[in-house]
């Protein structure tokens, strides 16, 4: 997908830009607080469903304010059925499923690492993504930082694997998304609105089949729960989508994306606060080296201590995610 995503002029007078991007960070970063108070009454799958429900019809009122169609073309709609799973409906799941055995501050540092494995992937897939010195040092300062995180010299004692490994995975999924993304929608004629529409709808549908053949249907609808999945559907997907796209095409995505570098933050001190949750020294400490190190894969060419030849184009991070 390109970066000429229909703005909201009126919006960008009303809120400066910085505002909207306080308040993405904000957003993104109590997603996980909401993921995990909605699993505490439904199923991973059921989360997610609902996620995906709210995202989309916020989306979809905001096509039908602009009068926007969705795309068109047999294969624009097979490519944005790959997308979705990949960038919306895989992902998701898998931080719901993480949350049920681990904390949501380390849900969100996890998910911290997508820049890191975008930068390891893009260097393989993307021919104009060429590494450099510093480039390569962030990357290896990243994923020293994941194993501070994950206390490896104590041997991962008290860390729950499984839990830690759908969350790693999850953010994994992300850049395999946005790659794909490159190679088959970059250049569309469609407007962002109209190709975040149809992706949310196509992860909605296929969360509406895989949902009932693994749960059932819940005891109950607690208050707190299913306001905590409607929240993270309306705000933490479709009104998170429609500010992080105006942003990119207001301020670019070098600007935009930096937002992953406040996410965990956030994630981390509404777990502590509101949850109760736990806090070692090597959480805090070892995510700060996760951001220093995606900090420098994000780094363009062309800096003084830096020699590679610049790269070709840009790295637009269309993160339809946390």
């Amino acid at each position: 997908m390109s970066s000429s995503v229909a703005s909201f002029p009126a919006a960008r007078r009303a809120f400066d830009w910085r505002l909207r991007f306080g308040l993405l960070s904000l957003v993104w970063g109590f997603s996980f607080l909401f993921m995990k108070v909605g699993t505490e009454s439904f199923a991973p799958f059921q989360v997610t469903l609902g996620r995906l429900v709210f995202g989309t019809a916020v989306v979809a009122v905001a096509m039908a304010v602009k009068r926007e169609r969705l795309p068109r073309g047999t294969w624009t709609w097979v490519h944005l059925a790959v997308a979705g799973f990949l960038l919306n409906a895989l992902p998701f799941s898998l931080f719901a499923f993480s949350e049920l055995t681990i904390p949501s501050s380390l849900a969100g540092i996890c998910n911290a690492t997508s820049p890191l494995w975008g930068m390891a992937l893009s260097l393989v897939a993307l021919s104009e993504d060429r590494p450099t010195r510093r480039r390569v040092a962030g990357l290896g300062i990243g994923f020293l930082g994941v194993l501070t995180v994950l206390g490896v010299w104590q041997g991962f004692h008290g860390l729950d694997v499984t839990g830690t490994a759908l969350a790693l995975l999850a953010s994994l999924s992300y850049p395999v998304g946005w790659i794909y993304v490159r190679r088959t929608l970059a250049g569309s004629s469609h407007s962002h609105l109209s190709l975040t529409g149809a992706q949310l709808g196509l992860a909605t549908v296929q969360l509406a089949v895989v949902t009932p053949l693994f749960t059932s249907m819940p005891a109950g609808f607690p208050a707190v729960p299913l306001l905590a999945v409607a929240a993270l559907g309306t705000l933490g997907t479709g009104l998170a989508f429609l500010i992080q796209y105006d942003l990119v095409a207001e301020v670019g995505p070098t600007t935009a994306q930096m937002v992953t570098y406040f996410t965990p933050v956030i994630a981390t001190a509404a777990g502590v606060a509101l949850l109760g949750e736990s806090l070692s020294w090597s959480t805090p400490v070892g995510a700060a080296i996760v951001l220093a190190g995606a900090a420098l894969t994000q780094a363009r060419p062309g800096a003084a201590a830096d020699t590679a030849e610049p790269v070709r184009g840009t790295r637009e991070r269309d993160k339809a995610t946390t």
